[in-house]
């Protein structure tokens, strides 16, 4: 552990931030929840501008109603995720707290798995292509991602390990007076604002990125997986792991995202072959 002075690093609560974004006698509106609501609205917003280009695979009505779709899944998943994974035997115990999303405890490997569901099980009832929507869902996740790690930080959680780089943060309660990585900040630029530009530079740029189906997808599943992956090894192990494999050897986040390295490459190599042709006439895709 580094030297500690706690005054020679920023303290969290020293940025003024409050987990608590508006206030109204009992009603609190938290800027967890605004995280989710600002990366659903602005991911359906730039979703409507991707369908609006040539050869898309979707039309507006499937946007607008898959957003529900969507909405249910990130929640249900991603809280269903972080029971299972990370804290099972003490919800076994309180099973009310399994209600208390406002609280924090979201799995992202849990949402991305129901959002894969609902994608499969939206697509069949429509008659669409699974990977090609599965392709436009990807480009604009990093926008969940990236406002999602935000709200971490100005939750003061997921911390990172203690550190002593410049621009070590102390965080409050059970942090202790340590200077840490802001390891949600690291997460937020990777899998949220580097991820958005590179998927954001493949489909734009590329003649061939959105013709490739699961292309899209892969790249995204690596690039979050290897990003997760990297910055896990930057970042406190999950408290009820303390003295366990998944803290000492492997955390269980990069446990759960070597499925989603090893799917995300299987599209990447597999793309080429699935390419598709759109109709110059119908505007309809057909296997090349």
């Amino acid at each position: 552990m580094p030297p500690v002075d706690p005054a020679a690093y920023t303290h969290w609560t020293s940025l003024g931030l409050s987990p608590v974004a508006l206030s109204i006698g009992f009603f609190q509106l938290r800027w967890y929840s605004l995280a989710y609501i600002a990366g659903i609205l602005l991911g359906w917003g730039y979703m409507l501008k991707l369908i609006a280009q040539p050869g898309a695979p979707v039309a507006r009505r499937h946007v607008d109603d898959f957003v529900f779709w969507a909405t249910l899944a990130v929640i249900l998943g991603g809280r269903l995720g972080y029971i299972l994974f990370y804290n099972f035997a003490a919800y076994l115990q309180h099973p009310l707290d399994m209600l208390k999303v406002w609280e924090g405890g979201m799995s992202f490997h849990g949402a991305t798995l129901a959002v894969a569901l609902a994608i499969v099980f939206f697509c069949r009832k429509n008659g669409l292509s699974i990977l090609r929507f599965a392709d436009y869902i990807a480009v604009v996740a990093p926008i969940g991602l990236f406002f999602g790690r935000i709200a971490n930080f100005v939750n003061g959680e997921l911390w990172g390990k203690v550190t002593d780089v410049p621009w070590a943060i102390v965080f409050p309660g059970d942090a202790g007076p340590y200077p840490r990585h802001p390891s949600e900040l690291y997460e937020a630029a990777l899998e949220g604002a580097v991820l958005f530009v590179l998927l954001s530079l493949m489909f734009w740029r590329s003649k061939t990125a959105r013709y490739l189906p699961g292309l899209l997808t892969g790249t995204f599943l690596t690039g979050y997986g290897a990003f997760r992956f990297f910055v896990e090894f930057f970042r406190e192990p999950d408290q009820q792991f303390a003295g366990t494999f998944f803290s000492t050897t492997l955390h269980m986040g990069q446990l759960l995202d070597l499925p989603m390295l090893i799917f995300g490459l299987y599209l990447l190599f597999t793309a080429k072959a699935r390419r598709v042709r759109i109709e110059p006439i119908a505007g309809t895709a057909s296997v090349a």
